[in-house]
């Protein structure tokens, strides 16, 4: 019988999603091959959250060193176990008949091979966000997972929709609409137990309406139609997410939805709206290269790389825009606020180091952030700042994350329930029916 004691064998994706991640594996060891010591040293320059990332797990790596990293390894801690730095080891038969290219990959996986070889009574597991790594590992007869500290585990909480309640008392009802100070949700006859800033659409016999619990009173709050700088929602769930992104009491805000339902629309015709309340309005979005086009190998300077990854929030500007005569007042506003760099469209690396004190800050594409990332952002808002993340779990671009790893899912799963914070799921898309067909059909 194998040993309750395991040994895990780190690949470098892992180190660059989680740099504290040695510390994530209870009493078990952990090997770290050579190979990935020397993939870190590629990632060490630049300001992408993976070479932070690199730097940050290097000088935790030197708070570690010594000669014993190679022996008998360095104690992580109390309750944890050992660290191990492995050398560079020689392919197996196997390993040779399978990969011919001595790469980085096939190189982890000999260290893995040996090192279950040399420990029988211990079970070897290689740990690495690459699903292909994983696949190899196994052909070969090695135990590989995922890095799953940090995952979401409530995955259908991120897939509902706005719940429909229905039975309800049309009088309370007429009484939500009449009741400023809102009604005790003891008057409803809800069947379950609400969130803190948790949106339903009530249904009576001949009347509806939406509303929002608040948890500090305890009661049922109407949620009234509103239109934000031109943009008029078109159903129910847009009119919720114009309320939360409205509501001073809700510092933080996440949005999911496939592509057309309105999400990162809505967040900035929100900000726009409310922007005397704010010092600055940010627009930024990660710039995930696609097809293999790294953004060093476009033509141009900076600017020019960059304007790709943005057009899609110059669209969504475009788009309130054009809810306006060319000569009002509203539309030669927006051309001062970027003027004045006061509403700002930009990368999201270009905001590290900024100020985000009175700032409404929408973060776009937030399904291509680790969770480490989505903290990064939050916990640099100070007093007076609301932060909107908008994105769609289901259209991961980054190579290593997925449904429940990703900074989007995380975020919403950990914050659930928290007076400040406020989920709304979008599922039906109002960009053009063609548009909707394809994001349901294709």
């Amino acid at each position: 019988m194998m040993n309750q004691k395991k040994i895990f064998v780190l690949d470098t994706n892992v180190l660059l999603h989680d740099y504290k991640c040695i510390y994530q594996f209870e009493e078990h060891d952990i090997i770290l091959p050579i190979t990935v010591l020397e993939e870190l040293d590629k990632f060490k320059k630049g300001n992408d959250q993976i070479n932070f990332q690199a730097r940050e797990f290097v000088r935790e790596l030197d708070e570690l060193s010594g000669e014993m990293l190679f022996t008998e390894g360095i104690s992580l801690g109390k309750g944890l176990g050992r660290l191990f730095i492995e050398t560079g080891k020689p392919f197996s038969r196997e390993l040779e008949e399978s990969f011919e290219e001595k790469i980085a990959d096939h190189r982890i996986l000999a260290i893995a091979d040996y090192t279950r070889n040399k420990n029988p009574d211990k079970q070897v597991i290689l740990v690495t966000k690459d699903i292909n790594l994983r696949i190899k590992a196994k052909a070969l007869g090695l135990t590989a997972q995922d890095y799953k500290a940090g995952q979401v585990t409530n995955i259908e909480y991120l897939h509902e929709g706005i719940p429909t309640i229905e039975n309800q008392d049309d009088e309370v009802i007429a009484k939500l609409y009449n009741s400023p100070e809102g009604v005790s949700v003891e008057e409803f006859n809800l069947g379950m137990d609400p969130l803190s800033n948790q949106y339903m659409v009530l249904k009576g016999n001949q009347s509806t309406a939406l509303a929002i619990f608040d948890i500090r009173t305890s009661a049922l709050h109407v949620v009234q139609k509103q239109k934000c700088y031109g943009i008029e929602p078109r159903n129910a769930e847009q009119t919720i997410t114009l309320d939360a992104l409205l509501r001073p009491d809700i510092n933080l805000v996440s949005l999911t939805g496939k592509a057309g339902t309105g999400k990162t629309l809505l967040a900035l015709a929100a900000a726009l709206q409310q922007r005397r309340d704010y010092l600055q309005i940010y627009l930024a979005r990660p710039i995930i290269p696609l097809g293999n086009r790294e953004i060093g190998y476009l033509p141009g300077d900076a600017q020019e790389k960059i304007e790709p990854f943005m057009q899609p929030l110059f669209d969504n500007l475009s788009v309130i825009r054009h809810q306006f005569d060319a000569r009002s007042k509203e539309f030669l506003k927006i051309d001062q606020l970027l003027q004045e760099e006061k509403l700002i469209i930009t990368p999201l690396a270009y905001i590290r180091g900024r100020s985000l004190s009175k700032v409404f800050f929408i973060v776009d594409e937030a399904q291509n952030l680790t969770p480490h990332e989505v903290k990064t952002i939050i916990t640099r808002a100070g007093e007076g700042t609301k932060i909107v993340f908008t994105g769609d779990i289901h259209q991961i671009d980054s190579p290593y994350l997925d449904l429940k790893s990703n900074g989007l899912s995380y975020l919403t799963d950990k914050l659930r329930g928290q007076d400040v914070f406020a989920h709304v799921n979008l599922v039906h898309g109002e960009r053009s029916h063609l548009a909707e067909l394809a994001s349901n059909l294709l």
